[in-house]
């Protein structure tokens, strides 16, 4: 005898119920707070921000997650965690969590999820974000969305993570339905940073690591500063100026540098230009690269494929100079100018020059 066919939204509803079921023991929207050195970087304030939004959501708490050794650094990192929107932080001093090591920082996160269950976790995508997210999804057997653009919670009540596919082509969104928890990394400058609200306080749960230094194979020996290298600083410049392939050869890169001068700005790449070797791979612009925020960006000769749209589409003010009247970039600049980038710039540098040239007399 033929069974009736089952109807497909009945069985998404049945399915549904039972991972609510499953996991009903699993709330809180987590971030974990970054420190290195005494300062917390500033993309955990930024996923702050984020996970504010989606713990209102779910009508959950806002909870960060701060790992370090008893110093004023650690406690400064709770203070600001609190004027940043948590509700809740999760605390493991130690002084085996002076300096990022992988493995007593992945025992230290883990246990506190296994305890706690949070139902989401963010971290930051930078180097130590990246190795210690990687770890901890492993060893919790759960799902990870690594250089999230998207945060929102779905009509399921999952989070819906959307992320760059394909080499940058295609933006694709991930659930992670029978794991928890639902872990996600965020790059930084990709969310807007909250305003502190130094009023705030909140609760605290402090966890002990119960590791001792034999425990952990790696050792730190020594710790070289890179402060005195002369380094981009892309992610955070108020001014970007950037060019692409519409400058045909490397040389006219130098004109992109000029005007990035005369307006004290930083200057960048497309992906294409540090493929062809041009300029260094810290200099590229887009999701694979630098994601930027300026308050101007002025992209000269790129044409906006989705990854760069995804690195620079935060920035306040876009100009896109192309000889493309059709170019992508065009779709979601502010301000757009078809003409060859070769022309404008010179053009540019010379007025802004000027300009700045005839307030510094009248002043």
């Amino acid at each position: 005898m033929a069974q009736a066919p089952q109807n497909p939204a009945s069985s998404r509803a049945a399915m549904q119920m039972q991972l609510a079921e499953k996991f009903k023991s699993y709330k809180h929207v987590w971030v974990f707070v970054e420190i290195e050195r005494g300062k917390v970087h500033p993309v955990s304030w930024e996923l702050m921000g984020e996970g504010r939004k989606l713990a209102d959501d779910l009508g959950v708490d806002l909870c960060g997650v701060v790992l370090g050794p008893r110093d004023e650094g650690t406690k400064q990192a709770i203070k600001e965690a609190y004027h940043y929107g948590a509700d809740v932080c999760y605390i493991c001093e130690d002084p085996l969590l002076a300096d990022y090591r992988n493995e007593p920082y992945t025992r230290a996160m883990t246990d506190l999820v296994n305890k706690y269950q949070p139902e989401i976790l963010l971290l930051g995508a930078t180097p130590l974000g990246r190795d210690l997210a990687g770890s901890v999804a492993t060893t919790l057997q759960t799902g990870l969305t690594a250089d999230s653009t998207e945060l929102k919670i779905a009509d399921d009540k999952s989070l819906a993570a959307t992320r760059p596919t394909f080499g940058g082509t295609l933006l694709c969104t991930i659930h992670t339905l029978n794991h928890r928890p639902q872990m996600a990394t965020v790059r930084p400058r990709v969310m807007a940073m909250p305003e502190p609200d130094t009023s705030r306080s909140g609760r605290m749960v402090w966890h002990s690591l119960r590791m001792k230094e034999d425990d952990i194979v790696t050792k730190v020996l020594e710790f070289v500063s890179d402060a005195q290298v002369e380094k981009a600083n892309l992610a955070y410049a108020d001014i970007v100026v950037a060019g692409g392939m519409g400058l045909q050869q490397p040389q006219n890169l130098a004109l992109v540098q000029r005007l990035a001068a005369v307006l004290g700005a930083e200057w960048g790449v497309s992906r294409p230009l540090v493929q062809k070797g041009w300029a260094p791979a810290e200099r590229q612009i887009g999701q694979t690269g630098n994601t930027i925020r300026p308050k101007l960006y002025i992209a000269a000769g790129i044409s906006g494929a989705i990854q760069h749209r995804v690195g620079v589409e935060g920035a306040d003010l876009i100009i896109a100079i192309n000889t493309d009247p059709e170019a992508k970039i065009f779709e979601f600049a502010h301000l757009g100018v078809v003409a060859d980038a070769l022309t404008v710039l010179p053009a540019l540098t010379d007025a802004f020059a000027r300009r700045l040239s005839a307030r510094a007399m009248a002043s």
